[in-house]
């Protein structure tokens, strides 16, 4: 399998993003990385690892590479030689079948988008997928950043390809789907999720459909899946992430207030605890959010990943374009129920509580 992956994109390219790939191919004899990006500053990190297996590595040079403060269309236009317009011109070639990337989201979206042809087979807009942890196991949720105009059909299809991902990558048996809203009851929200809502008690998959679930309730997990538009979505990542960062920062800080209390063999053991549970919870391992929708695969990674999250990239886009979880996707798309035929409930006529 090969897999082109952006070696500029990143708040810390070149060097970690480098290391990721070296430590992929190692670790997955059938796979190849093409790096793309500056081939004088990508072949400096490859020159540390001298072992590395160069042939898997190949280096396809850009000369440009799209900032995270910069406005993505217009950047795509004025930066024709940038390493994001590169990946994917090869992907849309049909020489890789997947791609990861740290670099802008908006730009990798916008990418995307240039590239219609890219789309599965009545896919409207691609969505953005991220692991989020509940007590029964991970929570899939789509959409949190491609799109922040979405139309019920989208949510729909977010919903369908939410499930797929979960069944296929994460081995979540049959999951549950939830509509984020701002209230359990049929009739609150607005009128884009309350169209969405009857899509879904028209569809085929009816019976896996929760209905609307509460931020709240997506740690609890009878959901599997959760869908909401990319503005929502994306406010209730960056908040996750800083919530974990934050209760993990108080605990630390406890602990070593703690520490001198306990004794030594037990605080050792705390301390590893805890550690491991951080790790569970880290972007890095899961290495980013897919892109579904598109043909191949598309991963893209925290702007601030480290090389185990680029590794664990470049191994769930292997999987993702190795599996035939597109092809279940078009299937489940194909059996989808028109908006024009579903009629939403009526709104409720109090605020949401």
């Amino acid at each position: 399998m090969r897999i082109v992956l952006d070696a500029m994109g990143g708040d810390l390219a070149p060097g970690p993003i480098v290391e990721g790939a070296v430590e992929a191919v190692r670790g997955e004899p059938g796979l190849t990385v093409v790096l793309v990006g500056d081939e004088v500053r990508v072949a400096a990190e490859l020159a540390h690892y001298p072992d590395a297996p160069r042939d898997r590595l190949p280096v396809v040079h850009a000369s440009e590479v799209i900032g995270m403060d910069e406005k993505p269309v217009e950047a795509l236009r004025k930066k024709r030689d940038n390493s994001i317009s590169k990946c994917w011109a090869l992907m849309a070639a049909g020489e890789v079948g997947g791609i990861v990337s740290a670099g802008s989201t908006g730009a990798m979206v916008a990418s995307a988008l240039f590239n219609a042809k890219m789309f599965l087979p009545g896919v409207r807009r691609p969505g953005i997928a991220a692991i989020f942890p509940s007590h029964h196991g991970p929570v899939v949720i789509v959409d949190v950043g491609a799109n922040m105009n979405a139309r019920p059909e989208d949510l729909y299809q977010y919903g369908v390809m939410g499930a797929v991902y979960a069944e296929q990558i994460l081995g979540v048996e049959k999951p549950h789907i939830g509509l984020l809203n701002v209230g359990s009851e049929e009739t609150k929200g607005t009128e884009l999720t309350r169209s969405t809502a009857a899509l879904f008690r028209a569809s085929q998959i009816a019976n896996r459909f929760l209905g609307n679930v509460e931020g709240r309730d997506i740690y609890e997990g009878d959901a599997r899946v959760v869908v909401c538009e990319g503005f929502v979505g994306n406010v209730l990542l960056k908040a996750g992430e800083g919530a974990v960062e934050f209760l993990f920062s108080e605990l630390k800080q406890e602990i070593a207030r703690l520490l001198p209390e306990i004794p030594e063999e037990a605080g050792g053991k705390i301390i590893a605890s805890l550690r491991g549970l951080k790790r569970r919870y880290e972007y890095h391992e899961y290495g980013g959010g897919p892109l579904l929708g598109i043909r191949g695969s598309c991963i893209i990674c925290h702007g601030s990943s480290d090389a185990r999250a680029i590794k664990n990239a470049l191994r769930v886009a292997s999987t993702l374009a190795t599996d035939q979880v597109n092809d279940q996707i078009i299937r489940e798309l194909e059996a989808a129920p028109k908006i024009e035929e579903v009629a939403p409930p009526k709104a409720e006529g109090d605020s949401a509580q």
